[in-house]
């Protein structure tokens, strides 16, 4: 569902008029809660795992985040994407399915992935092609976020379209405006938090998605990062009893043979054999130009998840084209407690404890505790 600002949205004046481009965005900071001071007016950033040293005037890897006199400024107060989507875009399965979700966006990266849908707004600074995602940048604040939320009928906000990690103390401040509204909040993440920058906006966060996006140390050192903060943020997220879900993208030629994906499957179950892993289908964007992924690729990747013992995973940007995979099974009886057909669940059949209907099996998730509210695309339970 996508909305007209004017009309919907209470967003303020487009910050992007005849003020240079940075210095429309350098305008929108606030002082940064995670940074510690190094030599001289030198500063180092604990948003994300760079954990960049940032001399005077400089920028860190995100180039959204900078030290302006000895002082870390990051973004505050604007969104650059604002949207009403089903969770189940982001996507969740097993948070709050039905639920309609209000998503937001600022701008910059950590990463610079070739491959990225949203490099638009993720390559702000970085990539001269995206500058005129500055001018999408709109006023706002997180009590007008949490009143838009509750007007649009959604039940959760959702940091995303860009890395919420390098823009987390904005994402602190709508998320404790969203709980004090009796909302739900979730990331779409990269996963490249440090322990630190998990921990700190954890207490205000319920639900995690992260990108996994390959398990090679040199794959993840071509898109500007390393693996193993990746995959402690998904371990420490879990501990911390978020709820987590994993996302990887399957690209031919890059992540998609048949021992990367065992590596990847391995690794989600020693975690847990309840985490989600959703692999979904590339196509061409951005700087890459690998052929799409095929509904076979997907269904073998998914096939390589069950198999390796996950109990949930899922097929995804391919509608229609992968079977049942776009479903939730029981883990004991097996039949089928959610049916989907893209974004849009078609049938239902769980209790309000999160306990399978047919067979009575506990099914992880965070589920509604009123079955009959759960929105769904044609009648009927399972």
């Amino acid at each position: 569902m996508e909305v007209s600002r004017e009309d919907t949205w209470p967003c303020g004046q487009v910050i992007f008029s005849e003020m240079k481009a940075v210095t429309a965005l350098d305008s929108l900071t606030i002082e940064g809660r995670l940074w510690e001071k190094t030599a001289g007016e030198g500063l180092r950033c604990l948003a994300c795992a760079h954990h960049c040293v940032i001399p005077p005037g400089r920028r860190g890897a995100c180039k959204v985040r900078f030290n302006e006199n000895g002082v870390l400024r990051v973004p505050w107060g604007y969104v650059a994407a604002l949207q009403v989507d089903p969770i189940e875009k982001k996507p969740f399965a097993h948070f709050l399915p039905g639920s309609q979700v209000l998503t937001f966006g600022m701008l910059g990266c950590n990463f610079r992935c070739d491959f990225c849908q949203n490099w638009l707004t993720s390559q702000t600074l970085r990539d001269p092609r995206a500058e005129a995602g500055i001018s999408l940048a709109r006023r706002i604040s997180p009590e007008q976020m949490a009143s838009a939320a509750l007007r649009s009928g959604a039940q959760i906000i959702a940091s995303s379209y860009n890395e919420p990690f390098i823009t987390l103390e904005w994402a602190q401040d709508v998320f404790r405006a969203a709980r004090r509204a009796g909302l739900k909040t979730a990331v779409v993440s990269n996963g490249y938090a440090g322990r630190q920058a998990l921990e700190a906006l954890a207490p205000d966060l319920d639900a995690i998605k992260v990108d996994l996006k390959c398990m090679t140390r040199e794959g993840y050192r071509a898109l500007g990062g390393r693996l193993e903060p990746v995959l402690e943020t998904i371990q420490h997220a879990a501990a911390l009893g978020l709820w987590v879900e994993v996302v990887t993208l399957v690209i031919p030629g890059f992540n998609d043979s048949n021992d990367e994906l065992w590596q990847t499957a391995r690794f989600l179950t020693s975690v847990t054999r309840d985490l989600p892993w959703h692999v979904t289908a590339y196509h061409p964007d951005y700087r890459r130009d690998a052929p799409a992924t095929t509904a076979e690729g997907l269904q073998r990747a998914a096939e390589i998840g069950q198999e390796a013992g996950l109990n949930y995973v899922y097929a995804g940007n391919l509608p229609g084209r992968v079977g049942s995979l776009e479903d939730t099974h029981c883990p004991v009886c097996q039949r089928a407690v959610i049916r989907r057909r893209g974004y849009r669940i078609l049938a239902y059949a769980l209790t309000g404890e999160g306990t399978c209907a047919h067979c009575g099996a506990v099914v992880a998730g965070r589920w509604a505790e009123n079955p009959g509210e759960v929105h769904t695309g044609a009648a009927g339970w399972l």
